[in-house]
């Protein structure tokens, strides 16, 4: 038996690399410190190296690649879509594909946090890491997120009872917030509960900017909360030494949305002239946060971003999966690590079963089962190497445990980019 220490896990944007794995006989046979979310990335790991289908039959990577780049090449708009749970590695290839079909590429933030990128670009996000949350932060404002049962292990690594280097009783250092639409398992252990009117975050959070000016509110009552209640949290935010506000999709996808998210990120920034204060977004899939940086990186905005004109274009709204979808813009497809068939509008789910589609993914999901190709590949961090980004931006490194005859995202990719006439064709006016 084999011991891995000091694993990552990559169900969500926590990206716990503490995890144990013990591997015998070339199978996953324990693993600690996991929570009950990250258990099934291991031992409900897909590990059967299954061969690519084509049409439901099962054929050699050869041919399966051959398809994939004629369906790509055929395309008029081809949308290629997730990416959100690979890693950067995969990520990259996929907008090198874009680019070189003149295709759109979106991530799966655009149905979670596109409007935090919104209003990241309009006010911009004064954040921290999580390290920094765990040595310094005495307040910590959970909004419209619900960690205690998407990020499990956020609590103990790096919040509510996490010790530091200036938190060293842990939970007896912090006073906690929530503010939410309902109770919730977050709720329950928190100091105080704001239990807002739904889709009232923006007024709410308005009239915090307001108290923390120190200029009066007549009214008694703001989004079902008293305001006697946001003047007590106006005045611990400008007392504390260090706070921090997480918000989750509550934030971005009530009413308001990138306006709810801008109005937070503007209460932080002036919060700052009293103290030290920080936003992070709970974010949800491992990799989301990378897929952000890595399209910026390549193509200067975080998602719904177009190649059709030979340059980038950003467009949410416009170049969003779920927009162009059920539109029926889109006429083919190549899904990344994300199964949208499951989770998008009904009409955007049947516009996928309608048109060719491309599936690159380790386990069988239902866009794989109206998909024309379906690439079986490797699961990073458990038998492929790679980097992911946590919620707060920091670079881990992804290691393998397990041995693997699946390709991974980035082989899949780059061999269709090869196989792809377009392809072809640039080499040959670049020499």
């Amino acid at each position: 038996m084999t011991t891995h220490e000091d694993v990552t896990c990559t169900f969500c944007g926590c990206l716990c690399d503490d995890i144990s794995v013990e591997v015998e006989d070339g199978d996953i046979a324990a693993v600690k410190r996991v929570c009950a979310n990250g258990r099934g990335v291991f031992a409900e790991h897909c590990s059967d190296a299954r061969r690519p289908t084509v049409g439901g039959r099962e054929v050699d990577f050869d041919e399966a690649i051959a398809e994939a780049a004629r369906i790509l090449d055929q395309a008029d708009s081809p949308l290629i879509y997730g990416l959100s749970s690979s890693a950067t590695e995969g990520q990259r290839k996929a907008v090198e594909l874009a680019d070189v079909l003149g295709a759109v590429v979106d991530t799966t933030s655009s149905v979670c946090h596109g409007p935090t990128g919104l209003a990241l670009q309009e006010i911009g996000e004064p954040s921290c890491t999580l390290g920094e949350v765990r040595n310094r932060a005495d307040l910590i404002v959970f909004w419209g997120c619900n960690p205690s049962a998407s990020h499990v292990r956020h609590f103990g690594r790096y919040s509510v009872t996490a010790k530091g280097t200036l938190t060293p009783r842990g939970r007896q250092d912090r006073t906690v917030y929530v503010a939410d639409v309902r109770p919730t398992g977050t709720s329950k252990t928190a100091d105080h509960f704001l239990q807002l009117r739904v889709g009232s975050d923006y007024e709410v959070l308005s009239t915090l900017r307001l108290l923390v000016r120190g200029e009066s509110v007549s009214a008694e009552e703001v989004g079902g909360v008293s305001v006697a209640e946001l003047g007590e949290l106006a005045e611990r935010m400008k007392s504390c030494r260090f706070g921090v506000a997480f918000m989750g999709m509550g934030l971005t996808m009530s009413a308001g949305r990138n306006v709810n998210v801008a109005e937070l990120f503007s209460l932080v920034a002036e919060l700052n002239d009293h103290t030290r204060f920080s936003v992070i977004p709970m974010r949800g899939h491992g990799n989301v946060a990378g897929s952000d940086q890595v399209l910026t990186w390549l193509s200067g905005y975080p998602f719904a971003v177009s190649y059709a004109r030979g340059y980038p274009q950003f467009g949410p709204g416009e170049f969003t999966a779920v927009d162009m979808l059920a539109r029926g813009e889109a006429d083919a497809a190549l899904i990344l690590a994300s199964d949208p068939v499951a989770h998008f509008p009904r009409a955007a789910a049947e516009r996928l079963a309608a048109i060719p589609t491309i599936v690159l993914d380790p386990c069988e999901n239902l866009t794989a089962g109206v998909a024309r190709v379906v690439f079986p590949t490797a699961t990073y961090g458990v038998d492929a190497v790679g980097t992911a980004y946590r919620m707060d931006n920091v670079a881990i490194r992804l290691r393998a445990v397990l041995p693997t005859e699946r390709p991974t995202d980035e082989q899949v990719l780059e061999a269709i980019i090869q196989a792809l006439p377009k392809r072809a064709a640039q080499l040959e006016a670049v020499k």
